[in-house]
């Protein structure tokens, strides 16, 4: 079927080339020539002669005239001798020097023209060799000169289409302009036609696990696209090895030749998945017998990614070691500290998932786990000494060794100081004397405290000097809405309740008393559940016993004579000791 739309896009205008190749031999209809070829001995006749001799580079031409013709032995296809009849061309009945003008090139071209016209119809295959480049295209040699236009030389148009000269080339004829004598055809359209038929038959018979051979056509980052002989399936980099392959040009270069799996089959959207590897038995069918769970093994680094470092065990077997199983001890931000590519390592596989074809390694566990070891060199109760490596908001981390740190929470470092961050009391780099309180060996920790190494002062220390009813001074450290915190000693407060501040009500305890102020305040309780100490500085000034054991109302009726103000280290009327006889003992 002729296509009609392809031959306006052509806009055809051929080069005066092409006319001049029939020039001079358009005189008279064709029939009337054939058909008076042997008959009519006028210019522009086709005659039949016969070899008579040579001459020179000319080949001499009896054609039954008065006188012969030469005619350039290069006009000849094959080799002639005397006697052998050809058709020629009748151009003058007497040319230069008396002989006659003919010509076989000009007769073959106007017999294979018929001939053409007689057995070729639009649409036909036809077969040439390109002779010549002109505007627009180039010639090609069918038995007379035909046009293949630049665009129909290919599917792609090329860079140049030099690369076809001298070539044989098929193509469809898909216009015959007799009028003008022209032919144009068509390589493209040819080569879209038999690729189309092909691919039509190849989705017909193609199915899954079938071997075939194809082309290298195109290589992209994600794969190859291979010609199949009439439809391109995708070989993606994935199945192209067992072994990981960064890039298809790898493995592959273009126009190579090579034998592939059918994968799958999509005839509704014309895909075909292609594979390479699938030819051969995949490593990974005996491998966990091959690679058991927690044998060790010995391998190749083959690539490293910023959570661990890829293991390639064999060809098509590769392992991941993750980060965090490459030391028991060091803090890695990345692989490249511990590992580099091609080295070669020792590690323990740890897991393997046969398919998701995957292989978790360890190269940690090729060494002995020194956590089995703390619980035995650092029992709890053990003192030991550590710099301080970090800080944080809940506590301070101590390098017992190298690798091992245990926490020192906050809430371990002083028995009475109430401490908000361990900055407070440390500095990273100092060195401190620790005692462990745990040891946890499947989470990694040890725990740490620095107010263990002394006897906990609310146990015997505290209940003894400070008892209630006795009457001490103290400094206004914090003035809260609820109350006042006094400090009784380095690290020792109580609370005076806002109630506790005055006989009257006191909407605001900074009315009472300023920070920095030293009062004499009286006990009222001492909570060693609870570690607190209750402080009234009103039943202080009455000299009041009530709420501390001793007799009386307690509404102000009977008070006690105020004595004179003790001092700090004083005595009461009780003889208890003054707070700053208080010491705390070192721990056995």
């Amino acid at each position: 079927m002729i296509d009609e739309t392809l031959i306006a896009s052509l806009n055809l205008n051929l080069d005066k080339d092409m006319e001049a190749l029939f020039k001079g031999s358009v005189a008279t209809d064709m029939n009337d020539i054939v058909g008076q070829a042997t008959t009519d001995l006028t210019a522009g006749s086709i005659l039949e002669g016969v070899v008579v001799g040579f001459a020179g580079d000319d080949v001499v031409i009896e054609v039954g005239l008065k006188s012969e013709g030469l005619v350039p032995k290069d006009e000849f296809d094959a080799e002639v001798k005397a006697g052998d009849k050809v058709r020629v061309y009748l151009e003058k009945l007497e040319g230069d020097g008396g002989l006659v003008e003919i010509s076989k090139r000009k007769a073959d071209r106007m017999l294979n023209w018929q001939k053409l016209v007689d057995t070729t119809r639009e649409g036909d295959v036809v077969e040439g060799k390109v002779t010549k480049k002109i505007k627009g295209g180039l010639l090609v040699d069918i038995g007379v000169p035909v046009f293949l236009p630049a665009s129909q030389v290919d599917v792609r148009r090329p860079g140049s289409i030099d690369e076809f000269m001298g070539r044989v080339v098929r193509a469809s004829v898909i216009k015959i302009d007799l009028e003008r004598r022209n032919i144009v055809i068509s390589r493209r359209k040819l080569i879209e036609e038999e690729r189309e038929h092909a691919k039509r038959r190849l989705m017909e018979t193609l199915k899954e696990g079938d071997i075939v051979h194809g082309e290298v056509k195109n290589i992209a980052d994600f794969g190859a696209f291979i010609d199949l002989g009439g439809i391109d399936g995708l070989l993606h980099i994935t199945d192209m090895s067992w072994s990981r392959v960064n890039h298809p040009s790898e493995i592959l270069k273009l126009g190579q030749k090579v034998e592939v799996k059918i994968l799958n089959v999509d005839r509704e959207k014309e895909k075909i998945a292609l594979g390479m590897k699938q030819r051969e038995a995949s490593p990974w069918e005996a491998i966990e017998q091959k690679y058991p769970v927690g044998s060790r093994v010995h391998g190749t680094v083959v690539n490293l990614m910023s959570y661990g470092a890829f293991i390639r065990l064999e060809d098509g077997i590769e392992g991941l070691v993750h980060i965090s199983e490459m030391s028991w001890t060091r803090r890695i931000n990345h692989p490249s500290e511990i590992v580099e590519p091609n080295k070669e390592v020792d590690v323990v596989v740890l897991a393997i998932d046969k398919n998701k074809q995957e292989i978790s390694l360890g190269m940690k566990q090729t060494e002995i786990n020194p956590w089995e070891l703390v619980s035995e060199k650092y029992p709890p109760g053990t003192v030991i000494e550590g710099a301080v490596r970090n800080l944080a908001n809940y506590g301070a981390f101590i390098e017992i060794e190298p690798g091992i740190d245990g926490l020192l929470h906050v809430s371990d470092l002083s028995w009475t100081k109430k401490i908000t961050h361990p900055n407070e009391l440390l500095n990273k780099g100092e060195k401190i004397q620790c005692v462990v309180l745990d040891v946890d060996r499947d989470k990694q920790r040890i725990g740490l405290g620095v107010k263990q190494l002394t006897e906990d002062p609310w146990v015997t220390a505290i209940p003894e000097h400070y008892r209630p009813g006795m009457v001490i001074r103290g400094k206004v450290t914090k003035i809260t809405n609820f109350g006042v915190f006094v400090e009784l000693e380095n690290d020792l407060e109580g609370l005076l309740h806002i109630s506790e501040l005055a006989d009257h009500k006191v909407e605001n305890p900074q009315d009472v008393v300023k920070p920095g102020d030293e009062v004499d305040v009286k006990i009222l309780r001492v909570d060693i559940s609870d570690r607190k100490i209750g402080l009234s500085l009103k039943r202080a000034q009455w000299g009041d016993t009530s709420g501390t054991g001793a007799t009386g109302s307690g509404t102000g009726e009977s008070r006690a004579p105020r004595g004179p103000v003790p001092t700090k280290g004083g005595m009461d009327d009780h003889g208890a000791l003054g707070s700053d006889k208080f010491v705390f003992k070192p721990k056995d």
